[in-house]
C-alpha cells in the first residue's frame, strides 16, 4: 500500500525521496500509527514532507490516493456540480425537528452512502432528507441539519455537526503560487537567516547541562546560553504614493512580515526612484527627511538592500537631471542607485505589479537592468527567490 501511496506524493509536487519513505516505514514498524487515518496523516506529513509551501500539495495527494478521487479541488466541480450545492434560501430548523433527524451510524456507513448518492443521483435537490442538497436532513450537502454528516460546499459551520468537511484543506495558503498572507510571507524571508548568540545568558543549554551535570557525578549543574538571533542586517526602501497606491495592502503585509522576521531592520519611503531624501514616515515627507548620502555613510556594507516598488514611471526619472516629478534633482536616480548597489552589494528589487506586465514597461525594463536582473515579483515564490539571492 505505501508504495503507491508514495509515488502519488511524488506526482503531486512533493519533493520526497526513498530516504523519507524508509523512515515512514520505520514510523510505522514501531507503531506511531495505531490503525487510524488522522493518526496515519499527521505521522506520513511528518516524515515526507520538509516544507511548510508542499503542505498543500500532500493534503490533496493524501486525498486524491485515500479517498479515490482525482484532487480535493475538483471534487465539488466534477463529482458533486456547484448548482446542488448553491445557497438559495435559508432554513432554521426547531429542536423539535432536529430530534427527528436520526444519523446513519458512523463514519463507515456514511462514505458507503455518499459513494452510493453520487452514482445515483442526476440533479439538484433542496430540503430532502435523503440526496446531496441544501436546507434538508441529508447527512450530505450544506445549509442543512443531520446530527452525523459531511459538509460540502459551505464556507462556516452553522450547526458544529459535521463529522467530516469535504473540501477542507488546512494548508491551501502555504503553496508558493498561492494568495498573498502575513504567514506565508514570513515562511519566505526565512530563506534569509543567520543565527548567532548574542546578549546576556538566559537560555537553558540542554546538552551542556546534561554534559556538566554527567562530569559533576550526578550533581545538576545548570548551564545559560545567550538566545540566538538572526543577525541579518536589512535596509528596506519603500516606494509609496502614485501607482503604488494600488499595492499598499500587499507592501503593508510584506512590512508587517519583514519587521516580525529581521531583528535588525531599517526603513525609508521614497517616491518612485531613489534621490538625494528619503523619508522615515511618509506623511511627512516635506518636513522631515533624510539625506541619502547619511543613510549610505551610517549603515554599513554588510546591510543586505531591497527596494520595493512597482517601478512605473516615467524613464527620465531614472535618467535625467531634473527628471522626478515631485521636485528638481539634481543628479539622475540612476545616479543615486549605482551608489546604493557599491555600498550595497547582496540587493534585490521587489516588484508587486504581476511579471507578466514588466515587459510592457521602458522603466521596469531600464530599472532590472540596473539591478543586474535582480527583479522579484512580490509572490511566495518571488521573495523566496530573492532571499536565497541575497544570500
Amino acid at each position: 500500500m505505501l508504495i503507491p501511496f508514495f509515488l502519488t506524493v511524488k506526482q503531486a509536487g512533493v519533493p520526497v525521496s526513498v530516504k523519507e519513505y524508509l523512515t515512514l516505514c520505520e514510523a510505522l514498524q514501531a507503531g506511531l500509527a495505531h490503525g487510524s487515518v488522522d493518526e496515519f496523516y499527521y505521522l506520513s506529513r511528518a516524515t515526507l514532507v520538509k516544507d511548510e509551501a508542499h503542505f498543500d500539495k500532500f493534503d490533496r495527494a493524501f486525498g486524491a490516493y485515500f479517498k479515490g478521487m482525482e484532487s480535493l479541488d475538483e471534487a465539488l466541480s466534477a463529482v458533486v456540480p456547484e448548482e446542488w450545492l448553491k445557497k438559495l434560501a435559508e432554513r432554521v430548523f426547531t429542536e423539535e425537528e432536529k430530534a427527528l433527524v436520526e444519523s446513519l451510524g458512523g463514519w463507515e456507513k456514511l462514505m458507503e452512502t455518499l459513494k452510493k448518492r453520487l452514482e445515483e443521483q442526476k440533479g439538484r435537490h433542496q430540503g430532502g432528507s435523503k440526496w446531496i442538497g441544501t436546507n434538508g436532513t441529508s447527512p450530505f450537502g450544506a445549509y442543512g441539519y443531520n446530527p452525523e454528516g459531511i459538509r460540502m460546499g459551505q464556507a462556516e459551520s452553522r450547526n458544529r455537526r459535521a463529522v467530516k468537511v469535504w473540501d477542507q484543506r488546512e494548508f491551501r495558503n502555504y503553496d508558493g503560487d498561492a494568495e498573498l498572507g502575513i504567514r506565508n510571507l514570513q515562511l519566505a524571508l526565512r530563506r534569509l537567516r543567520k543565527f548567532a548568540r548574542t546578549g546576556a545568558a538566559d537560555e537553558l543549554d540542554m546538552e551542556g547541562t546534561v554534559r556538566a551535570t554527567a562530569d559533576n557525578a550526578g550533581w545538576l549543574d545548570l548551564k545559560l546560553v545567550p538566545e540566538r538571533h538572526n543577525t541579518i542586517k536589512v535596509l528596506l526602501f519603500l516606494d509609496v504614493g502614485g501607482s503604488m497606491d494600488d499595492h499598499v495592502m500587499q507592501v503593508e503585509q510584506l512590512f508587517t512580515a519583514a519587521k516580525t522576521e529581521f531583528k535588525h531592520l531599517e526603513h525609508f519611503y521614497f517616491h518612485n526612484c531613489v534621490y538625494e531624501k528619503v523619508w522615515r514616515d511618509a506623511r511627512l515627507r516635506y518636513n522631515e527627511f533624510q539625506s541619502t548620502w547619511d543613510v549610505l555613510h551610517k549603515y554599513g556594507h554588510d546591510y543586505k538592500l531591497v527596494i520595493v516598488g512597482d517601478a512605473a514611471m516615467s524613464p527620465y526619472e531614472i535618467l535625467q537631471p531634473g527628471g522626478s516629478v515631485e521636485h528638481h534633482n539634481e543628479e539622475a536616480g540612476i545616479v543615486w542607485l549605482q551608489r546604493l548597489l557599491n555600498v550595497y552589494h547582496d540587493a534585490v528589487w521587489i516588484n508587486p505589479s504581476p511579471q507578466e506586465h514588466w515587459q510592457w514597461t521602458q522603466s521596469t525594463k531600464l530599472l532590472k537592468e540596473i539591478m543586474d536582473n535582480r527583479m522579484y515579483p512580490l509572490t511566495v515564490r518571488g521573495l523566496e527567490d530573492a532571499m536565497r539571492e541575497l544570500t
